[in-house]
């Protein structure tokens, strides 16, 4: 198998660049998603892993400021921009437009003396034409060049319609009710928790988050995302608790928080559910696969869709992905970044603090 170094990717006159803190456009001396802290930086999305503190200035979604804010703190210095609006920075056009994995997420274009350059952030899209129902979707944006995702890059990732795997929790969660058992449905807070409440059937019990989502679902319904009434679990009585649904990030398991559930079923709802050796380390019942990135053939879709002969693969299975780009005769390469550590986003819950 050929691999390409980061190094391959970077050429003069790039538009993006790696720099130790980051994805940075020299032309504009700005970066994006930095992993590092820096004096000006656009942010795809609200995700630890491409949202940090420390930065200096910010520039992101309007849709987003509520969760960005929400997680890094209401009084960071930033500018939201509607979709499709466009601000000059050192000669640089900048827009943002629609990723479709969690509320507010964009790709970020770049425009610079007649090229165009894209950069994914993480994004929505399957085999399936659907979209998530909590943000707006997938918007593709041709340019000349495409810095792509490739979190699920393999042939294997292939999601199903998502109205069969919500048939499938709804069942899961009916049939412990009916035995008197919670269902604890793990999900990472931010995106994916919301995405679970919206599609969820509210008519089967009552639904609980834990502390860490529900500043998250205050935020979405701020910015209009309707989803059905939450409690904390502390809020429901014993009866309905026993038929409750309660949504809480996988940082719960193995900690005393689990002791107010009492007897409960528990599933985990993620992309990686796909494969079954991830279910039995997660040590749950159930693996539901519903994921917010796109699947084998929704990256394909995308990359095509750009029209961009240039793509650049982060974070994922790089070297499948550039070598199936480079056998269909598009110029490919990679950048190694610090993105896609799901684990990072629930290290950096919201800066609200209760948890109950």
């Amino acid at each position: 198998m050929t691999t390409t170094t980061a190094l391959e990717a970077g050429r003069d006159g790039d538009l993006v660049v790696e720099r130790p803190e980051g994805l940075y456009c020299p032309q504009g001396d700005f970066h994006i998603d930095p992993w590092r802290p820096v004096d000006r930086a656009v942010i795809t999305h609200a995700h630890a892993d491409h949202a940090r503190r420390g930065h200096g200035h910010y520039l992101a979604s309007a849709p987003s400021e509520g969760v960005l804010r929400a997680r890094l703190g209401a009084d960071i210095a930033l500018q939201p921009l509607a979709w499709g609006e466009t601000v000059e920075h050192r000669g640089v056009r900048v827009s943002l437009h629609p990723a479709g994995h969690v509320l507010g997420a964009a790709q970020v274009r770049l425009e610079h003396r007649g090229r165009v350059w894209v950069v994914s952030g993480d994004y929505y899209l399957s085999a399936h034409d659907e979209t998530n129902p909590t943000c707006t979707p997938f918007e593709p944006v041709r340019c000349d060049a495409f810095v792509t995702e490739s979190t699920f890059g393999l042939p294997v990732y292939r999601w199903r319609p998502q109205a069969q795997v919500f048939a499938e929790i709804d069942a899961w969660w009916a049939a412990n009710a009916a035995a008197g058992r919670a269902s604890l449905l793990l999900a990472y807070s931010f995106g994916k928790a919301q995405r679970l409440l919206a599609g969820v059937d509210a008519s089967i019990g009552p639904i609980a988050v834990h502390g860490a989502v529900e500043p998250i679902n205050a935020a979405y319904r701020a910015a209009g995302v309707a989803l059905p009434p939450t409690r904390r679990v502390t809020e429901l009585g014993k009866d309905e608790l026993g038929r409750a649904l309660v949504v809480a990030p996988p940082s719960v398991q193995g900690s005393p928080w689990l002791r107010r559930l009492g007897d409960h079923g528990d599933a985990f709802a993620s992309g990686w559910m796909q494969l079954r050796g991830t279910r039995r380390r997660r040590g749950v019942d159930r693996g539901f696969v519903l994921s917010d990135h796109a699947d084998w053939p929704g990256l394909q879709r995308a990359i095509a869709a750009t029209g961009a002969a240039r793509v650049i693969v982060t974070h994922g299975y790089e070297a499948v992905m550039v070598r199936w780009l480079r056998e269909r005769g598009l110029d490919a390469a990679s950048f190694r970044t610090e993105y896609g550590d799901e684990a990072l986003d629930e290290a950096a819950p919201a800066v609200v603090t209760d948890v109950a």
